[in-house]
């Protein structure tokens, strides 16, 4: 297993993806401009980016091992906690952390950073 890093759609701020030691690091995902104001779609849109790069870094779902949500509103930890369960593969659920938070816009409602094996 290799020991070098790589970064995969690096800014100078952040990488999407860092891969190392067979382990994938996403950065968080959110909606793309926050299109919609619930929490539903804005999770089911996130989730769907963090397929798009599972599947780019050579993961998927299934290999999760661990997530990170942050929610603008706990309130709304029901109603995404369905599209969460209906999306992940049965027998994969990760470690998790949820927590509410200020998020980085204001029409954001939920954000998600996972780490996942490299399959």
């Amino acid at each position: 297993m290799s020991t070098a890093i790589e970064r995969i759609g690096t800014t100078p701020r952040m990488s999407k993806i860092v891969r190392h030691a067979g382990i994938v690091y996403l950065c968080g995902q959110t909606a793309v401009g926050a299109s919609t104001p619930d929490i539903a779609a804005q999770t089911t849109e996130a989730l769907a980016r963090v397929d798009a790069l599972l599947t780019e870094a050579g993961s998927s779902r299934a290999r999760i091992l661990s997530a990170i949500i942050h929610l603008k509103d706990i309130a709304q930890f029901g109603e995404m906690n369905t599209v969460w369960e209906a999306w992940l593969p049965p027998g994969a659920a990760p470690a998790r952390t949820t927590v509410q938070a200020s998020l980085a816009a204001a029409d954001l409602l939920f954000e998600v950073t996972v780490t996942a094996a490299v399959d």
